[in-house]
C-alpha cells in the first residue's frame, strides 16, 4: 500500500518544493535590481530581454523543444498572442524595475498582491466567467483598499496598479495561447531583441551605455538577469505541473510577502497607518479570494 501512494506523494512534494523556489526568488528580486542602480531603469530591462533571450534559447534548445519555438513563429495566432504578451510583460519589468530602484518597494509588493484579484476582474471582463459572491466582495474590498490609499496619501498608486494589470494581463494571455512556458518567454525575447539590441548599441555607440561605464562585476550582474528571469520561470513551469492550482495559490503570496518585509525591513520604505489599512484590506480581499478557489475545489 505505501508503495502505491509513495510516487504521488513524492511528486507533490517536489511541486511543492519547486513552486516555492520560484515564488521566493520572484520575492527577493528586488534586492538584485538594487545592484544595478546605477543603470537606468530602462536599459536594464533591454539587458534583461537580451540576456533572458539568450538563456532561455539555450534551455529549449538543450531541453529539445527547437520545433516549439519554430512552431509558435510559423503560426499567425500563436505569433499574434506572442507579441501580446511580450509587450505586457516588458510594460511590467519596466514599472517593476523602476519602482524598485526609485525607492517605491513597498507599492510593487502591493502590485504583486493585487494581482490575482485583478485576474479575477480580467477573467470577467475579457472570458465572460461568472463572478460568486465571495470573488466580488473580494473584488470590492480591493478597490475600497486602492481608493483609501488614493485618498489619504493624495496621489494614486499607479506602480501598482501597472504592475498588476500588466501581469495580469501576461497571465492572461498565456492562458489563452497556452503555449509552452519556456519557448514561448524565449519567443517573446526574440521579438523585443531587435529595439533593445538597438538601444544598447546606441548608449554604447554614445559613451552612455552601461556596458563601458561600468565594473566588471556590474557587467556581470547585468548578464545575470536572463539567469534569474529563466530559472525561477523553469522551477514555477516544474511545479505547476505537479501540485494543484489551489496550492499554487496559497505559495504565490511568498513573492509580494518577501517583497515587502525587503522594503520596510531592509531599506526602510515607510509604512504607515495608511498602509497597514490598505493593506488589511488587501489581505481580507486575497482571503476571500483563496477560499473562492477552495470551495470550488470542494464542489
Amino acid at each position: 500500500m505505501n508503495k502505491s501512494i509513495e510516487p504521488k506523494d513524492k511528486k507533490d512534494v517536489i511541486g511543492t518544493l519547486y513552486t516555492i523556489a520560484a515564488f521566493t526568488a520572484w520575492g527577493c528580486l528586488p534586492g538584485y535590481w538594487k545592484l544595478l542602480k546605477s543603470i537606468p531603469p530602462d536599459e536594464i530591462v533591454f539587458h534583461r530581454i537580451v540576456w533572458t533571450c539568450l538563456f532561455a534559447t539555450i534551455f529549449v534548445l538543450w531541453s529539445g523543444k527547437k520545433n516549439v519555438i519554430v512552431d509558435i513563429l510559423k503560426n499567425k495566432k500563436q505569433r499574434f498572442i506572442v507579441i501580446f504578451s511580450s509587450i505586457a510583460i516588458f510594460i511590467n519589468w519596466l514599472i517593476y524595475v523602476y519602482a524598485i530602484n526609485t525607492d517605491h518597494i513597498v507599492e510593487a509588493s502591493l502590485g504583486y498582491f493585487i494581482n490575482p484579484l485583478v485576474s479575477i476582474f480580467l477573467g470577467m471582463i475579457i472570458l465572460k466567467e461568472k463572478l460568486t459572491s465571495i470573488q466580488i466582495t473580494a473584488l470590492i474590498l480591493a478597490t475600497g483598499a486602492v481608493l483609501y490609499l488614493s485618498i489619504d496619501n493624495g496621489t494614486f498608486p499607479w506602480i501598482a496598479i501597472i504592475i498588476a494589470f500588466s501581469f495580469g494581463l501576461y497571465g492572461l494571455i498565456k492562458k489563452m495561447g497556452n503555449l509552452d512556458s519556456m519557448a514561448s518567454l524565449s519567443v517573446e525575447m526574440i521579438f523585443l531583441l531587435p529595439f533593445s539590441v538597438s538601444i544598447i548599441l546606441f548608449k554604447e555607440y554614445n559613451g552612455t551605455g552601461a556596458i563601458q561605464n561600468s565594473a566588471l562585476l556590474t557587467n556581470l550582474i547585468l548578464i545575470g538577469t536572463g539567469v534569474i528571469s529563466a530559472v525561477p520561470l523553469f522551477w514555477f513551469a516544474q511545479g505547476t505541473r505537479m501540485i494543484s492550482l489551489s496550492r499554487i495559490g496559497f505559495i504565490q503570496y511568498i513573492t509580494p510577502s518577501i517583497t515587502l518585509l525587503i522594503g520596510v525591513v531592509i531599506y526602510k520604505e515607510a509604512f504607515t497607518s495608511i498602509h497597514v489599512i490598505s493593506f488589511s484590506l488587501i489581505w481580507a480581499a486575497l482571503i476571500l479570494y483563496t477560499a473562492s478557489i477552495l470551495l470550488a475545489k470542494k464542489d
